[in-house]
């Protein structure tokens, strides 16, 4: 026992000089990082810069190319600028790089990301170039005198979509891309069940359909559709589908300073309204059955939720579609707002990426970054991008163009660049930009939305496995999403929680592993006198 003892205190006195001489390390980005970032009075043409440039596309290689262009194009402006494109086909992905190479110092310079993920980026001192000063800089800012080409003032940025990029009033970023969730519908189906569709969708009206949707013949077959597979309503993400249930209710999600408020009542009483349609087989995820607009094309989905920026999937005439053409079933498809439990105050939520641009030791390849991010809002790469989707420019300057009126005014033309559902789900947003929000962001934040759409996904299995769904289930529920994003760490430290979390994950490892190692030889040296004690004795 003794040799033990002194063994343990050994391997912790040990541990103990090897932890402290590794946590400068591990502290440095969050402790000493980089200089922070100041503008300098101009840029230096005479010198060669390479950046690379860190985007998402959604396999759409439309989207690939018109990065490509606009690289070409600016190459041109300034042959002294290289930019290196380097493509994901998921944020999360890119977010995960960002933070490995945030340990490792080797950050891209420009990289498109959500404010919920630049929030984590922060955790690093000076990592991420606040642009408030490179917005308004006369000479290089958003419509700058110095620029080679036609940059939008900082006038002609819708404000919401700034507003956006703020953190902790700060901006970190430039809008790139807007776009919100839209239910697409089949017509056909919602008028063969006896219903028209209400010009404002509610939560109650989709609930009935959907349940009234399961009614079977004698052989299993749904009367509907006449299939043996119907699941009326589905819906691609529940974390926004939480975020917004409880927006449109007033129930609590966060508040602004990163206090986490979404275990509550409300939470409780929308997931079990939720539980009760999945008894029914009327409700389900993209998690759990898969991508929702394969469903409804194939006439086996009557509310399929997703983002705008999906439309070109959503459809008899998509042109994008994961099923096989003769499948596809021929229906009428509307367009709508998400469903709402307020008609009269309908909520919605604003997404979309955004640009950040990171920090380096050379404040002049940080400026050649910037004239590039700034780049990406002229009109050419702005109205090129929104086509291929149902996203929306950022710009005024690109919204009110004739170019991009002329092409919403061709809705319906072709089923390619003017497909219409695609469009009217770009003008849905453009119609409802004062029903948007967005949620507070903070480091954390990103875990929090996680942990909403666990809360629905984890509701929904345990109803489809016959499993109980009561208080004790809601508590434990409540508990285990906690525990699993750490947001109970947050709601507890209170005000210490934010000094905290600034410091990077392997940092505050390495500080509980020295506090772990303390206590080691506190407890052999309390035992060895304790011993000594007895002896004497």
């Amino acid at each position: 026992m003794i040799k033990g003892i002194k063994r343990a205190s050994a391997l912790a006195l040990f541990t103990l000089m090897m932890l402290s001489a590794l946590l400068p390390l591990a502290a440095c980005h969050g402790s000493k990082g980089l200089p922070e970032f100041e503008v300098p009075e101009s840029f230096d043409t005479s010198r060669q810069y390479e950046i690379t440039f860190w985007a998402k596309n959604d396999t759409n290689i439309t989207q690939v190319n018109i990065y490509k262009k606009a690289i070409a194009d600016f190459e041109a402006l300034y042959p002294n600028i290289k930019v290196n494109l380097r493509l994901y086909t998921d944020y999360g992905k890119i977010y995960n790089d960002v933070i490995t190479n945030i340990s490792t110092g080797t950050t891209p310079n420009v990289c498109i990301s959500y404010p919920d993920h630049i929030a984590t980026y922060l955790t690093g001192k000076n990592i991420v170039v606040p642009l408030d000063g490179l917005y308004t800089d006369p000479e290089y800012g958003l419509g700058g005198s110095e620029l080679l080409f036609d940059s939008p003032r900082i006038d002609e940025v819708v404000p919401q979509y700034i507003d956006e990029c703020a953190i902790g009033g700060v901006h970190y970023a430039l809008p790139f891309m807007r776009s919100t969730e839209a239910c697409y519908i089949n017509k056909d189906l919602v008028e063969k069940l006896g219903y028209e569709i209400p010009e404002v969708l509610t939560w109650d009206f989709v609930w009935e359909v959907s349940d009234a949707a399961m009614e079977k013949d004698a052989d299993g077959n749904f009367l509907v559709n006449g299939q043996k597979v119907m699941i009326p309503f589905i819906y691609k993400s529940t974390d926004n589908m939480m975020i917004q249930m409880l927006r449109q209710t007033g129930g609590g999600y966060s508040t602004e300073d990163g206090e986490i408020l979404i275990f509550n009542d409300k939470t409780k009483e929308l997931l079990y309204s939720i539980a009760e349609h999945v008894k029914k087989g009327s409700f389900s995820t993209f998690k759990i059955s898969s991508y929702p607009g394969n469903f409804l094309n194939a006439g086996q989905c009557i509310f399929a939720i997703d983002s705008t920026a999906g439309a070109t999937w959503m459809g008899t005439d998509a042109n994008h579609h994961d099923i096989a053409a003769d499948k596809i079933i021929r229906f009428e498809t509307v367009v709508k707002p998400i469903p709402q439990f307020d008609t009269d105050d309908p909520m919605m939520i604003s997404q979309g990426p955004s640009v950040c641009v990171f920090n380096k030791k050379d404040p002049q390849e940080v400026m050649a970054s910037w004239l590039f991010a700034q780049f990406l809002l002229t009109n050419d790469v702005q109205i090129a991008y929104s086509q291929t989707e149902g996203y929306i420019p950022v710009t005024t300057k690109a919204r009110e163009s004739g170019e991009y009126l002329e092409y919403l005014s061709l809705k319906g033309a072709d089923n390619d660049l003017h497909y219409s559902v695609k469009i009217e789900a770009a003008e849905l947003l453009i119609n409802n930009i004062g029903n948007t929000f967005i949620t507070p962001v903070f480091n954390g934040s990103a875990s929090l939305r996680d942990a909403a759409g666990t809360l629905i996904e984890n509701v929904t299995k345990s109803v489809r496995r016959k499993e109980t769904v009561d208080e004790t289930y809601m508590q434990k529920l409540f508990s285990d999403v906690n525990s699993l994003y750490r947001l109970d760490q947050r709601s507890s430290e209170g005000v210490g929680r934010k000094t905290l979390g600034r410091l990077p994950g392997t940092s505050v490892a390495l500080l509980a592993a020295l506090a772990g190692a303390w206590v080691l030889i506190g407890t052999a040296f309390v035992f060895t006198k304790v011993k000594k004690k007895r002896k004497k004795s």
